[in-house]
């Protein structure tokens, strides 16, 4: 019996090997974070997904499990425990990674490309194999650190304006944003797609008095047409302020100061729905 229950014990952990399940990594900055995100962890093993867990130590050093990770900066010697990998190491072992939260330094250098910190690299090796990253976009821009030392929850506006332009530069290379609460279903989604694919929505069976009523029923009011013109007197035009005047208020024409900032998504966006752009004259 003890042989047969060797060989069983074998032959499952060769099978366990062979159906290896999809992993991603959750990076947090703080190591008591992800007490906030166990529904996600036990929503990815619902649906056959494992995870790991990343601690930041520092700009540039982190925990995975045991093993530190740490990124002595650019053009330096990368050090780390005998085991651990280097920082643009890390994502190959991943689907992708989910980070809830993220800071305007770490999105800044995501943006431009830049290497350094253990953040920003692994943004830049994720993407560089086409693999997803998730962030939090219902997030303030300032870790928890700064937030405790300044006693502030919330940049000013002109940081955030800046947060806001980098965001977007991280969406055009790929970066997906979503609402903490659901980063979880958006890695389900991207792992195992044909499980959303298959919540196919019921068909519905009208008996002829049913058709009547809805024929009763008063014509929805027509859209709203577009206006002629609209002015914008700030200094960033976000893809997330030209979405939301689109929903509310249509236009077709946007006026703007010569010194007004256009990202290139929300000119994309403007483009593609025809709108022109109008510089104003300075007073």
């Amino acid at each position: 019996m003890e042989i047969k229950q060797m060989v069983e014990a074998i032959v499952r952990e060769i099978l366990n090997q062979q159906a290896k399940r999809p992993k991603v990594l959750y990076l947090f900055y703080d190591s008591t974070a992800h007490e906030a995100f166990t529904d996600h962890f036990i929503a990815l093993n619902i649906h056959g997904i494992d995870h790991d867990l990343m601690f930041l130590d520092g700009e540039a050093s982190c925990w995975l499990g045991k093993h530190k990770i740490e990124c002595a900066g650019r053009g330096q010697t990368i050090a780390s425990d005998e085991f651990a990998p280097a920082p643009i190491e890390v994502p190959l072992a991943y689907e992708g990674i989910v980070i809830p939260e993220i800071d305007l330094d770490n999105a800044a250098r995501a943006a431009l490309g830049m290497k350094g910190t253990i953040v920003s690299e692994i943004i830049f090796s994720t993407l560089v194999q086409n693999k997803f990253v998730l962030i939090g976009e219902d997030i303030s821009g300032l870790k928890k650190a700064d937030r405790r030392t300044l006693q502030t929850l919330t940049l000013p506006t002109p940081y955030r304006n800046l947060f806001d332009y980098y965001k977007m530069e991280l969406q055009m290379y790929g970066v997906e944003f979503a609402p903490s609460k659901q980063l979880a279903e958006k890695a389900v989604s991207k792992i195992r797609p044909e499980i959303f694919e298959n919540r196919e929505v019921p068909e519905t069976h009208e008996t002829p008095e049913a058709s009547k009523a809805e024929a009763a029923l008063p014509a929805p009011p027509e859209p709203t047409p577009a206006s002629s013109a609209i002015v914008y007197e700030g200094k960033l035009v976000s893809a997330e302020w030209v979405t939301r005047e689109l929903r509310n208020h249509p236009f077709r024409s946007l006026q703007i100061g010569r010194k007004t900032i256009i990202s290139a998504l929300a000119q994309d966006m403007l483009q593609d729905k025809g709108i022109t752009i109008e510089y104003l004259a300075e007073r």
